[in-house]
């Protein structure tokens, strides 16, 4: 084959690469600085590898948690199923979806089989769980009935509900939620973090009335949310641009959206109240910079014609590839300053941590695909 030849061919292939249409329609996003210095409250440590991994090979994905007063911890994972943990043992209470084979092992299946995502006990012991596909529900934790209470097609204002995350309940019964895309669910959260929209929204639902209100929306993938210990603002994590924000309930400056934290060294997911009053955020993936390069999403996130072309030549799951095997936990002051950081640097103990929750003496350990259950043994 002749140079001539050769020059035709990858002229042929560039043109044919060109017009294949790209499955996003990505913005650009330029973050305000690098990643922050490993120093100070963020040095390095090894202090997250003091804990053990729970239910090998039976729990995978256990996303979130909340536990009632006789000391039952309750999770839902990537298959789907909501589960009771007692010290030990594991119970099944119920399947969000349809319970089909595929469940668990095939993305695609997602939508019929469910995925739990926050989830709460309300004050008549009830759990109240966002399924990231089907919507609102109450679940029984003793017997597994099920209650739908919003439906994801129903959605709110007119607009289905794409991806349903964070939850968490006020003193009043009132459930705060995010709906993370209104255009990706959650099987292509790839493609969400990639194309940098900004089409989440926080809500709030009113169970005695049905209300369903949108509290904000524009926002860059909301995920987990936490009410302050005086429910006088809920502070709210979106996940894609790493940073946390503030929204106000009460006071002078109620319904105004203010910045906490941005520029973080990592993607936040779930965020919890601790019982020292300050709020623990699992980082599901790190944003270090490298000897080299900058991070991956620093580096490609002002150039969307190199996001296009990304996301038409490689498969969803490559990009698995580059998560590093790297935990990290941040502790963040009601302002949002860096109090404390835990670090795991090899993925000992665990990675992707999407939810950090305290419960007796112990810290459970979200994460979204892995098959265990971290469980840290002292914050140190």
């Amino acid at each position: 084959m002749n140079l001539w030849s050769i020059l035709v061919a990858f002229l042929a292939l560039a043109v044919g690469i060109y017009f294949i249409p790209s499955p996003i329609d990505p913005e650009p996003f330029v973050f305000e600085g690098p990643p922050p210095a490993l120093e100070g409250p963020l040095a390095l440590n090894r202090r997250l590898q003091r804990g053990r991994r729970l239910f090998l090979g039976q729990l995978k994905g256990p996303e979130s948690f909340t536990a009632d007063q006789e000391g039952n911890v309750y999770t839902g994972t990537v298959d789907g199923k909501l589960w009771r943990i007692h010290r030990d043992t594991l119970a099944f209470i119920t399947q969000m979806g349809q319970n089909v084979p595929e469940c668990g092992t095939n993305v695609d299946y997602e939508p019929v089989c469910g995925r739990p995502h926050g989830l709460r006990l309300d004050q008549d012991g009830q759990l109240i769980v966002a399924d990231s596909y089907l919507g609102l529900f109450k679940v029984d934790p003793m017997s597994g009935e099920k209650t739908l209470l919003l439906s994801s097609k129903d959605g709110c204002d007119g607009i289905p509900f794409g991806f349903l995350n964070g939850l968490e309940l006020s003193r009043n019964g009132t459930v705060f939620f995010t709906d993370s895309s209104t255009k990706w669910g959650r099987r292509h959260v790839r493609y969400e973090v990639i194309e940098t929209n900004h089409l989440g929204r926080l809500l709030s639902y009113d169970p005695e009335t049905g209300h369903v209100q949108t509290l904000l929306h524009s926002l860059f993938m909301p995920n987990g949310i936490a009410l302050s210990p005086e429910e006088d603002f809920i502070i709210l994590a979106e996940t894609s641009i790493g940073r946390v924000s503030r929204y106000w309930l009460k006071g002078p400056e109620v319904g105004k959206k203010e910045t906490l934290i941005n520029n973080m060294p990592g993607y936040p997911d779930n965020i919890r109240l601790s019982d020292r009053g300050t709020f623990l955020v699992g980082l599901n993936t790190i944003r270090f910079h490298g000897r080299l390069l900058a991070p991956f999403l620093d580096l490609i996130g002002p150039f969307p014609a190199i996001k296009r072309l990304m996301t038409k030549l490689i498969p969803l799951s490559w990009y698995n590839l580059l998560l590093p095997m790297y935990g990290l936990i941040l502790e963040l002051s009601p302002e949002g300053e860096i109090l404390d950081s835990l670090h795991d640097p090899n993925g000992s103990l665990t990675w992707t941590i999407s939810d950090v929750f305290q419960h007796g003496g112990l810290y459970y350990l979200g994460n979204t695909d892995l098959p265990f259950l971290p469980v840290l043994e002292d914050w140190g």
